[in-house]
């Protein structure tokens, strides 16, 4: 496998997700209890993702009324953003009822990522913003965008994968939560299920964003069941995690936390 543009930059768990997507069992499930705590805290400020509007653009068609679809997404925030920045229009596929709730945003429908609601060959490119590790069916999943996407429609996948999580600001304070990273889909096993469907990567890229406004206000808002990671470690690591964040936030200058995620692109 060869990709351009690969580096390793902080990396943040900050943005869309999914649950129970593509059949079997997801990570966790969205419910009412974590579909508040991810609206009231995983929504970043438009204002810090100029990087992201930036690389979306480069990748992603973004001629007026070309049609994406946002898969797995949350609260549609970034199906919203994409509206907002290009023009788009964005169909939001969200299976929880919970998050679909709290969306606000009329283009969205429940659906299932190896059956999606949508006519072959009707989309211009998907977005998958932190989901990719909530579908256990990943082969299945790029079958069915193959046949929802237009010829040289691309796929961008905004995630943390195993092996390139060393600089996440979360994961300072709770190493103990890369054991959960560890088990996501790597790259290489993201690009290989999708080479099933017909796939190739075409680029992969570290793209920064501030999560934060600062690090006491990212301790002031964490919520456990609102990060698939955290939600998965034993009481005592999360107890302990608490503390040294909120040490190291006492310790640090109000400057905003700026953390990288990785964008995957695959056509």
């Amino acid at each position: 496998m060869s990709l351009p543009g690969v580096a390793v930059g902080l990396l943040t768990l900050t943005g869309g997700r999914g649950a129970a997507l593509a059949g079997g069992m997801a990570r966790i499930a969205y419910d009412d209890r974590s579909a508040a705590a991810f609206a009231a805290t995983r929504h970043l400020a438009t204002d810090g993702l100029t990087s992201w509007r930036a690389a979306v653009a480069r990748h992603l068609p973004t001629t007026a009324g070309a049609r994406v679809l946002d898969l797995g997404a949350g609260t549609a925030t970034w199906a919203a953003a994409f509206r907002a920045w290009y023009g788009l229009d964005v169909v939001a596929v969200e299976p929880s009822a919970a998050m679909r709730a709290r969306a606000g945003y009329e283009a969205m429908v429940g659906g299932d990522a190896a059956a999606l609601p949508l006519a072959a060959a009707s989309l211009d490119g998907a977005w998958l913003s932190t989901v990719i590790h909530h579908l256990p069916d990943l082969p299945a999943v790029a079958a069915e965008l193959r046949r929802t996407l237009r010829a040289g429609a691309p796929v961008l996948i905004r995630s943390v994968f195993p092996g390139r999580a060393g600089g996440i600001s979360l994961f300072r304070w709770f190493p103990e939560a890369l054991r959960v990273v560890a088990s996501y889909p790597s790259v290489a096993e993201v690009c290989a299920a999708f080479e099933s469907a017909g796939f190739a990567p075409v680029a992969l890229e570290p793209v920064p964003q501030v999560s934060a406004p600062s690090l006491r206000t990212a301790a002031d808002g964490l919520r456990r069941s609102a990060h698939t990671p955290l939600l998965l470690l034993d009481d005592a690591d999360y107890a302990r995690g608490v503390r040294r964040m909120r040490g190291a936030a006492a310790r640090t200058p109000d400057v905003p936390v700026v953390d990288t995620m990785d964008l995957l692109v695959l056509r």
